[in-house]
């Protein structure tokens, strides 16, 4: 096989809010990190762990305006994407180092608008369950739906 694969699939939840950047001609992009998590039993002590890795999640454009609209720290969200590592200059000359994953596609799978609207009228709004069952594929800024069990 002469091909080669840069593809990530994540669930998690958000570890902070959307942070967004403008830019002149009318782009921007959204950053924020996504947490995921394992859990085991440690067989010597019978302890069970939870370990947690952190993903710094880019978006753009008008992906990055939707997340920026409807997500917030904590809520659960599916990403498809791929892994970019990039380097830069810091001001005191020293050269830093970062890996993001330049999300292409996501879902989100609850928000806490929609247990918020749940808990108090006990039924969700139809923009927020709208919403959650969107995919949105930023290589061609349209939404398409999937047949994802979740």
């Amino acid at each position: 096989m002469n091909g080669t694969l840069n593809k990530v699939l994540l669930i998690g939840h958000l570890g902070d809010e959307v942070k967004m950047h403008y830019f002149d001609g009318g782009n921007c992009i959204g950053r924020f990190p996504l947490a995921t998590n394992e859990v085991y039993i440690n067989k010597t002590t019978g302890e069970k762990i939870t370990s947690t890795e952190w993903h710094n999640l880019v978006v753009r454009n008008k992906a990055a305006e939707i997340c920026e609209k409807y997500l917030t720290k904590g809520d659960k969200i599916y990403i498809e994407g791929r892994i970019k590592s990039r380097q830069w200059q810091a001001e005191d000359g020293t050269t830093k180092y970062t890996t993001e994953i330049q999300v292409t596609e996501f879902t989100f799978l609850s928000t806490k608008k929609d247990l918020d609207s749940g808990n108090k009228q006990n039924m969700k709004s139809d923009s927020s369950e709208s919403l959650k069952n969107t995919n949105f594929d930023a290589s061609k800024n349209a939404s398409q739906n999937d047949d994802l069990p979740f």
